[in-house]
């Protein structure tokens, strides 16, 4: 039984279409050597989206409090149009909007990035209906369209879109993505409208309802994005299987996170989200605050914790345990090195999320570490070390 399990796979590897990731200089870096980096942390020290969902809790804004593009370091090329106009996305797990700047976006954030021309579009539909996404570090605000999207080798028809027509504050405007590609579900976006990856299975261009992530630990390239199969070259033994808590975030049950054999957080369970939009591990004030004390993390005037580099080889992992499987991250992964050789911890608190306090986001730090399998047709996600 095995081997067919293992020859599935084979086969289903022959049929996935892979999508090269790149590796790019993250917002916090780019605000950093722009010397605005505390500035812009003093004006938003709090999710953009509570605070706009506490202004005015109105139901035509799609509300992202969880998403933070500060440190995202992985995005991936698609087209839209006919011809096709291309677009570095963030391919995100956390969020399940399409959208891209238009070229009628007035924000100087849009004067950065390409911007999509409906006019150059033998396929552009327009709907007339208003998008406003509230994310964690900004908002966007545009209007709904429908046209063709590629991603790869697939076509997607009659895709529903953002198109900006005000991008505020400087939340794009030191990103070097144009926009959002959303891979969560579909409860997640704007009602009525059907995501990009729900488009692929139901228009048939892919031979399984499931995607996984492959995220390389140094190298520009070599980061991918599977869709419709599961390449098993990209990880070591068997993929441990847990279901889906929440279907809306990629949300899971973690039974608790330790140091040395000891409980440092999470004790009794808690919940996380496997999150390709978030570059680092964020979990409860408290809990952070406690693992920064463990490891001998020092807070800065930036709101950023600085570590000792040698710590790398003397600190022990820290583990999460998920569904009775132990997931080591080791101290090279949680602790990470800039170009002028300081080191910081990749442990930050994370944005408070009024429905569960204890809310953690597992970013591309564990992603590294572990392949991941986002398997919609079982509300499952599948982990393996990386190969």
């Amino acid at each position: 039984m095995k081997w067919l399990w293992v020859l599935g796979l084979v086969a289903l590897s022959e049929c996935l279409v892979k999508i090269p990731l790149m590796k790019i200089k993250s917002m916090r870096e780019n605000l950093r050597e722009s010397q605005v980096l505390k500035d812009y942390l003093d004006k938003y020290p709090r999710s953009r989206a509570h605070v706009l969902l506490e202004q005015r809790q109105s139901p035509a804004v799609t509300y992202e409090p969880m998403r933070n593009y500060l440190d995202l370091v992985y995005i991936g090329i698609i087209s839209i149009g006919t011809p096709p106009q291309e677009f570095r996305v963030v391919l995100d797990t956390g969020s399940s909007v399409l959208w891209v700047p238009s070229i009628y976006c007035s924000s100087p954030a849009c004067a950065h990035h390409k911007a999509f021309n409906p006019l150059r579009s033998s396929t552009f539909l327009v709907s007339g209906r208003p998008v406003n996404v509230a994310y964690g570090s900004g908002e966007m605000s545009g209007f709904l369209a429908y046209d063709t999207v590629r991603i790869g080798d697939l076509t997607v028809v009659a895709q529903a879109f953002g198109l900006s027509l005000e991008e505020p504050g400087i939340f794009m405007e030191y990103a070097v993505f144009d926009g959002i590609l959303g891979l969560g579900y579909p409860n997640l976006g704007l009602q009525g409208i059907t995501p990009v990856f729900d488009n692929l299975w139901l228009q048939g261009l892919i031979p399984q309802n499931l995607f996984a992530f492959y995220l390389s630990s140094k190298d520009e390239k070599g980061s991918m994005l599977m869709l419709g199969g599961v390449d098993p070259s990209y990880y070591h033994g068997e993929l441990h299987w847990v279901p889906v808590s929440k279907p809306s975030y990629w949300q899971l049950a973690v039974d608790s996170i330790s140091m040395n054999g000891q409980i440092i957080a999470c004790d009794g369970g808690c919940q996380g989200i496997m999150d390709t939009g978030t570059s680092l591990l964020t979990g409860p004030r408290s809990s952070i605050l406690n693992i920064q004390n463990l490891i001998g993390a020092k807070a800065s005037g930036d709101g950023e914790y600085f570590l000792k580099c040698d710590t790398i080889n003397t600190l022990p992992d820290i583990v999460f345990t998920i569904g009775s499987v132990t997931y080591p991250v080791p101290a090279s992964a949680y602790i990470r090195k800039d170009r002028s050789h300081n080191c910081r911890s990749n442990f930050e608190e994370g944005m408070d999320d009024p429905s569960d306090p204890e809310m953690w986001v597992l970013g591309d730090v564990f992603l590294r570490l572990y392949f991941t399998v986002f398997d919609r047709a079982n509300n499952r996600i599948g982990l393996a070390p990386a190969a």
